[in-house]
């Protein structure tokens, strides 16, 4: 199949998703990979603790900037919009409010959707708890 067998025998796999590595590369993932990992072990560190994104970045050991981008993504958030106590640095692109993740405020994101219907409040049961958890999609 491939004439020049020679330019794959220096070539490692990354054991998850095959894409080749260099042979003399540490890591038995690729970059990707290591990351896509590294996102399942926090998402089930905050599924089996209350915890905040600083508590999350320090268990890790990686930048807080890591978990503020997973919030603006919309991938974890906080369990309920708490605008005194916000995250740090998070704001509505919009209007300038402070929010729990995405880069829309909930108000913002339901004008953003023009009132088709979406349900962007939380139930009432935990008003009160501002501790992070993982978007099931």
């Amino acid at each position: 199949m491939f004439q020049n067998k020679q330019l794959f025998d220096n070539v490692n796999q990354c054991k998850s998703c095959k894409r080749p590595l260099p042979k003399d590369y540490a890591q038995d993932l690729c970059p990707r990979c290591q990351e896509i990992q590294l996102f399942h072990n926090v998402k089930d560190y905050i599924r089996s603790n209350d915890v905040n994104e600083y508590e999350v970045a320090d268990h890790f050991n990686i930048p807080l900037r890591q978990v503020k981008e997973w919030i603006r993504e919309g991938r974890i958030e906080y369990k309920e919009t708490f605008a005194q106590n916000s995250i740090a640095g998070m704001h509505c692109q919009r209007c300038g409010a402070p929010v729990s993740f995405g880069a829309l405020c909930p108000k913002c994101l339901k004008l953003y959707n023009g009132n088709k219907g979406y349900d962007v409040s939380r139930s009432d049961a935990n008003k009160n708890d501002n501790k992070m958890r993982y978007i099931d999609k």
